[in-house]
């Protein structure tokens, strides 16, 4: 069974982030992409000849040319969207950030199950290859007992800063690095939190952020980001009994696609780091540098497909994307009232 998924929106996310790993997941079939204004709907039929592209998901729905829905529009449509899908039956992927609230997500979780839809959220940076890098090394026990993990993710990228109170970088690249310290050290119990703002036309908007997660398994981390610095910055530091590990990579995936190519032209080439960039891991037996793990955001879409063929839960469900979100809004509340917030 192919799943036939549709791409709502064709932005940067739809075009750059989603299109391209769709089609090279395995079960998985680009079947239409909704798209409004004239430029982008000439972008996505150059992009993608073969693929209908209709004006609204309601068009998509009725012309019947798929199973499942991606939503990559802005954050402020994304309910409506994921509710009209849900009600006519199609399995849903929520790019991030999924709702504006816990509350909020846990609703769609329940519309979603109350339907017998799948409901997935889009954290496709638990596949990159610096964090698939770190993730083996925990698993294979190299560092002993991990004490904490430090987190850098700056871009030199003012433009694409979401600007307003209900915009920000907190809830854009915030929503991956919580997610990325949740998949690698699990539940999180308090947060400690630092913000800066700007003042833009369209109102007050976090510019950058810093945090300190407490994780329910003892060890913490401690993650940064800014878009507004003149900085470009990916960096991953772990520490444990054992040794630690550093990592300087590139983004490689996002550097490969904003030069034109994609992950299906040559699936094994597609996603490693250059040798000069792979993570060094230090111990009792020295310095030595890691292969690089292959990054791969079209797992996320096969491991989709498994669950909607087989019933299972998604790589990310709407109920584990809510609990980031809950961490995001003690992060903003810790920032508020300058001390750190416990999770319940």
């Amino acid at each position: 069974m192919t799943l036939r998924i549709g791409c709502v929106g064709y932005g940067t996310g739809g075009r750059h982030f989603h299109t391209p790993f769709i089609a090279a997941a395995e079960g998985c079939a680009l079947a239409g992409i909704v798209a409004r204004a004239e430029a982008t709907v000439a972008a996505a039929r150059a992009d993608w000849p073969d693929v209908p592209v209709f004006p609204s998901l309601t068009a998509m729905i009725a012309a019947g040319t798929c199973d499942a829905v991606t939503i990559t529009t802005p954050p402020q449509t994304r309910r409506a969207l994921v509710l009209e899908a849900i009600e006519a039956g199609l399995h849903v992927i929520a790019d991030k950030p999924f709702a504006p609230s816990e509350e909020a997500a846990l609703d769609l979780d329940k519309a979603a199950k109350a339907n017998g839809i799948t409901l997935g959220v889009y954290q496709n940076r638990r596949f990159d290859a610096d964090l698939q890098t770190l993730a083996k090394v925990l698993s294979e026990g190299a560092l002993g007992e991990i004490w904490r993990i430090h987190s850098r993710m700056d871009f030199d990228d003012p433009a694409t800063l979401e600007a307003g109170p209900t915009g920000g970088l907190l809830r854009d690249l915030g929503s991956h690095l919580v997610d990325q310290m949740i998949y690698l050290l699990g539940p999180v119990v308090a947060v400690d939190a630092q913000m800066d703002h700007l003042d833009l036309p369209e109102g007050r908007t976090d510019a950058s952020f810093t945090m300190t997660l407490r994780h329910a398994g003892g060890a913490h981390s401690h993650i940064n980001a800014s878009k507004c610095n003149f900085l470009h910055l990916r960096e991953l530091r772990a520490y444990g009994s054992g040794g630690s590990f550093t990592s300087q990579a590139l983004d490689i995936q996002a550097q490969q696609l904003f030069a034109g190519l994609r992950p299906a032209d040559d699936p094994a080439a597609w996603g490693y780091e250059p040798e000069e960039n792979w993570p060094v891991l230090r111990s009792t037996e020295g310095a030595r540098r890691l292969p690089s793990e292959q990054g791969r955001y079209h797992d996320y879409y096969t491991a989709f497909a498994l669950a909607v063929r087989d019933g299972t839960p998604p790589p990310v469900t709407a109920e584990a994307a809510s609990r980031t979100i809950a961490v995001l809004d003690a992060a903003r509340l810790s920032a508020d009232i300058g001390r750190s917030v416990a999770l319940t």
